[in-house]
């Protein structure tokens, strides 16, 4: 008797067929009529007794195409050998196979266009299931298991806490998350950064089942990220913390509080502006780089070196007192000297000027940055190349400047600055050659400030190049005025080292005469020894200027500074001003007569006239006669007036006319 398989007998849409050793269909059931199989028509030699099932295309209708699953059982007959052949329809379950397979191509795909993976956790079995994608930006082959304790071992270590305590309380809070860790691929020596978000599933009872999540491998934007923050807090040509960086390191000394000590040094390279003048700009970056190096390396350990703009540098020194302070800045001042810059032919010698201030509780970033710059400017006002402590008393002496230059501010803006008129007396004839213009503060304020009270003040400043402008626009307009012209009227004013380092110095004083229809050569300027020897480009440009419209200029105080008769060989001078100090015992022999003789007979050679100052004494007069001066300016000669006295009229509170625009000193 013919027994079909129990399976298959009770399923009534699984088709049926039993065929002889020979091939003939002895029975069908209905569902075989239903699918319209015949036996002649599947694939029936593909399918072996007992094994796999196959899966054959069967034509549908309107072309379309069906999936038919086919096996085959071996029964016996009576002691006949039958083949007994199920056959289902499979097409909705292989379309949803085709679906599931689909469906995981494209998310492995858009995982990859993404550079994310995806990983889930079983919360019950503890069993971790990694996408192929993330196994793969692990440095792992596609279908790796990894079990979270090999995982682990992969984690930085400083990263392992933060995900634990991250999933920990997700898991309590049943919340998304997200966290990002750096991870070491199985080499060990990579470092990869993954971004990572997730989520907690939560089963009926509210309690968690599984943990889904992502992880971005954000290596490339990390390194992006972390060279953009370098680029924001590193000077580009020193590679030292910028000015930002420094600041903030600043910042945080002084906030941690609790009686820390601490200093700040300020430094500044010397004549950095000489540098780059003289030897371009580009060594004056060799310049800079050089000195970072070895500031550096002369630096205690704990210390932030950092350029705060230009030739600046500063130094936040933790835990320093004001003494070690002080000895960290002699030190960098003696390593820089013991140190030429090295140039293509020789050593470039630099020297350095410090300022250091102790950092004192409650202190803020602008009063310490106040203090080491008061220090700093003590250091260069003592002659540079040296370190200054800031004490309180330069505070003292930095409001008096302040208050200096505000005055003298207010005086120039309300009309209150005057000029004196002080006559050069010809010593041969005994005529007025010309008047030295002298500048005075009459305000009204005490206490009275002579020049000598506040011009080295203001030479500090960038007023004093406004002031210079003022002197010269004032004397122009009395040199225009009708009865000084008729008179030939000469004067000669002094200008400061500031101008003459303006580029458009010149050309503006010669505009200036122009303008008031006067004639250049009733102008002269007058220019200390001691300025015109550290600027001698500045002085032969001017002097250029000058002397092609037809000015004077007088090189004044020759001999008070550490000039050299070499000086009057190169700078075109029309007058050379022999200072008081080899004048007022010119009658009584010893070495001062014979000075003035070598500076006359100079002087002369190279077309020169002389002038000698502070002739307060009758006796003075023959003596530099003899000695061949040409003329002599002092008390005995001649006192100052004011300038309006001289010209015999009220004095004028109305500004002088300044051409608009002004150029600045420096443009």
């Amino acid at each position: 008797m013919l027994t079909l398989p129990a399976v298959a007998a009770n399923v009534s849409c699984t088709a049926l067929l039993v065929l002889a050793p020979d091939g003939r269909c002895l029975w069908s059931n209905v569902a075989a009529g239903r699918l319209g199989v015949r036996p002649d028509e599947l694939p029936l030699a593909r399918v072996e007794p007992g094994g796999p099932a196959v899966e054959v295309p069967w034509p549908a209708a309107e072309h379309a195409t069906r999936w038919l699953q086919v096996c085959c059982h071996g029964v016996d007959s009576d002691g006949q050998p039958l083949r007994v052949y199920e056959v289902r329809d499979v097409s909705a379950e292989r379309r949803e196979r085709e679906r599931g397979r689909n469906h995981r191509w494209r998310l492995a795909r858009i995982e990859q266009l993404a550079k994310v993976g995806t990983w889930e956790w079983n919360v019950a079995t503890g069993e971790v299931v990694w996408s192929d994608v993330l196994l793969q930006m692990f440095g792992l082959p596609p279908g790796t298991t990894l079990d979270y304790p090999s995982y682990r071992q992969l984690v930085h270590p400083d990263d392992i806490g933060l995900i634990e305590r991250t999933l920990e309380t997700a898991l309590a809070n049943a919340a998304p998350f997200s966290y990002t860790h750096r991870m070491h691929l199985p080499d060990r020596a990579t470092i990869r950064v993954f971004e990572c978000y997730g989520e907690v599933v939560t089963g009926a009872t509210g309690a968690p089942e599984r943990v889904l999540g992502t992880a971005h491998d954000i290596t490339a934007m990390r390194r992006a990220q972390d060279e953009l923050t370098r680029l924001a807090e590193r000077d580009p040509l020193t590679d030292l913390p910028n000015r930002r960086a420094l600041l903030a390191r600043l910042d945080n000394l002084l906030a941690s509080g609790g009686g820390r000590s601490g200093a700040l040094l300020l430094i500044d390279i010397d004549n950095f502006k000489d540098i780059n003048d003289v030897h371009g700009h580009a060594v004056g970056d060799d310049v800079l780089r050089v000195l970072a190096r070895l500031l550096v390396r002369h630096l205690p350990a704990g210390t932030v070196l950092g350029r705060l703009g230009g030739d600046e540098f500063a130094v936040v020194l933790p835990e320093a007192t004001a003494g070690g302070a002080l000895a960290v800045a002699e030190g960098l001042c003696n390593a820089a000297v013991r140190s030429p810059v090295p140039l293509v032919d020789a050593g470039l010698r630099v020297t350095l000027s410090i300022g250091a201030a102790s950092l004192t509780p409650g202190d803020t970033r602008d009063v310490a940055l106040a203090h080491a710059d008061l220090a700093l400017y003590e250091a260069k006002n003592a002659g540079r190349n040296r370190a200054r402590l800031y004490l309180p008393e330069q505070y003292r002496h930095a409001v008096q400047r302040v208050n200096v230059v505000a005055r003298v501010r207010s005086a120039l803006d309300e009309r209150r600055m005057r000029l004196d008129a002080q006559p050069i007396i010809d010593l041969l004839t005994g005529e007025v050659v010309s008047h030295e213009l002298l500048i005075r503060l009459r305000d009204g304020r005490e206490p009275e400030l002579a020049p000598a009270d506040f011009l080295p003040t203001v030479e500090r400043d960038d007023l004093i190049g406004e002031l210079d402008r003022w002197v010269v626009a004032t004397a122009t307009a009395a040199l225009a005025d009708p009865a000084a012209a008729a008179a030939g009227t000469r004067f000669d004013v002094n200008i400061s080292a500031r101008s003459l380092e303006s580029p458009g110095f010149g050309d503006w004083v010669v505009g200036r005469l122009r303008a008031a229809g006067v004639e250049a050569r009733r102008l002269g300027l007058e220019v200390t020894e001691t300025a015109a020897i550290t600027n001698v480009a500045a002085v032969r440009n001017l002097a250029g200027t000058l002397r092609d419209a037809g000015c004077r200029l007088s090189l004044d105080d020759f001999g008070a500074g550490f000039g050299s008769f070499a000086y009057l060989k190169h700078l075109p001078f029309s007058t050379v001003k022999i200072a008081g100090d080899f004048v007022r015992q010119a009658d009584r022999g010893g070495a001062d007569p014979v000075l003035i003789d070598a500076v006359v007979r100079a002087a002369h050679g190279l077309g020169m006239r002389t002038v000698a100052e502070s002739v307060d004494r009758d006796a003075l007069v023959p003596a530099l006669r003899r000695l061949g001066v040409d003329a002599g300016q002092g008390y005995h000669l001649g006192r100052p007036v004011p300038l309006d006295v001289l010209l015999n009229r009220v004095p004028d509170d109305g500004p002088v006319a300044l051409d608009a625009p002004i150029r600045h000193p420096d443009h």
